[in-house]
């Protein structure tokens, strides 16, 4: 049948072909017209699947209250709209090698281990670094549409919540727990769009960017919507969190170091929910250790490393680091949920590798040294 198939398929092209044209060129080009459909109907379907999500969030924005009114509520759509309009000139930061420390804001974005340890309710630091961040020509994509559409649902979320705990309105979020797909696939869209602009750290941070992430942690540090977060959207998170911590390990340019720093400065926001906090400690403690293993095979055969990898993996010790001073100072390290198996991997045998290495790498040595001392101070306690 196939074979007969093609056959008439071949017949019907010879005979339809327009005068000029070789039998080859003219099927050429049919292919290419049905391949350009293709595309036109799979764009149809995603635009279609983006209005059917948009609808399901407002009909589960009326559900939770019914009273409030999505026209306030519109600071994404501005957003874009703003940046279509006067897009704002890219700073020149990302110019130089990444190395100028003459301006102390490029390198403020890392963060310190108080800014780790705060309330979780509190995101003012993240606040106050979005401002500052540099801004981009942000032209207008079916990502950036999608990206601004999730933001603006999952802020009309945080008002309510907001408006809800004031006494203002009257908000039933059980209605979450029977729509776990629009929230699901809200923070999904809104976690892929990131991880699309950490994917190309030349791109400076928008507006819009800037707010996804400030959405993102106020949803995993509210009291209430966390709980919905966490419970639906856990395993979206952890891929999130890999790919990050996947990015810093495979950067290689060499204006890296202040989109590294604002990936680093993510996983540390991240971290003030403490199930996320637990998780990531487990993610980067074999990471860290898988690295110093390499390293010491290399140097005991006296082989070639990865350089840049091994720039990298700073950034992990560092955030390492301080997410296991934040659980010390919190009393919760030895009664965490952090992979107890992860703790004794990593330590095991660390003190000769440290010892191995300490003359030809002293400054990892010294970031392994102190992650063992956390660890083992937990164990202590």
């Amino acid at each position: 049948y196939l074979k007969i198939s093609k056959l008439a398929l071949a017949f019907a092209i010879i005979h339809s072909k327009p005068p000029g044209k070789s039998s080859k060129e003219y099927t050429e080009h049919l292919a290419k017209t049905l391949c350009e459909q293709d595309f036109g109907w799979k764009s149809k379907a995603e635009a279609l699947e983006a209005e059917v999500l948009r609808l399901r969030q407002e009909l589960l924005l009326n559900k939770i209250c019914p009273r409030f009114r999505l026209e306030n509520a519109t600071s994404a759509e501005t957003l874009l709209d703003q940046e279509r309009l006067s897009p704002p000139n890219c700073s020149s930061q990302l110019d130089d090698s990444g190395c100028d420390v003459s301006n102390d804001c490029a390198f403020d974005s890392l963060g310190t281990a108080s800014d780790f340890s705060q309330p979780e309710h509190n995101v003012d630091t993240s606040s106050r670094w979005l401002e500052r961040a540099p801004l981009l020509d942000l032209r207008c994509t079916h990502k950036e549409e999608s990206l601004a559409a999730s933001v603006q649902f999952l802020q009309h979320l945080l008002e309510i919540r907001k408006l809800s705990e004031g006494g203002i309105l009257q908000a039933d979020f059980t209605e979450m727990d029977n729509d776990s797909f629009t929230i699901c696939n809200s923070v999904s869209r809104l976690l892929d769009g990131l991880t699309v602009f950490y994917n190309n750290p030349k791109i400076p941070v928008s507006n819009l960017l800037s707010e996804a992430i400030r959405v993102l942690i106020s949803l995993i540090t509210d009291s209430k919507l966390s709980n919905h977060v966490l419970k639906n959207c856990f395993k979206k998170l952890e891929e999130f969190k890999k790919n990050l911590i996947k990015i810093i390990l495979r950067s290689s340019g060499v204006n890296r170091f202040q989109a590294l720093q604002a990936v680093s400065h993510t996983l540390g926001l991240l971290a003030r929910n403490n199930i996320l906090r637990n998780s990531l400690i487990s993610l980067l403690l074999p990471k860290v250790r898988q690295f110093a293993e390499q390293l010491l095979e290399a140097h005991q055969v006296q082989g070639v490393y990865d350089i840049a990898q091994y720039e990298n993996v700073s950034s992990l010790c560092m955030i390492l680091e301080q997410l296991l001073d934040t659980e010390r100072e919190g009393g919760n390290v030895a009664s965490s949920d952090c992979d107890g198996e992860a703790k004794i991997k990593f330590l095991k045998d660390l003190d000769q590798i440290i010892l191995y290495l300490s003359d030809e790498f002293p400054l990892f040595s010294l970031y392994l040294w102190r992650v063992s001392i956390l660890l083992n101070s937990a164990q202590v306690q």
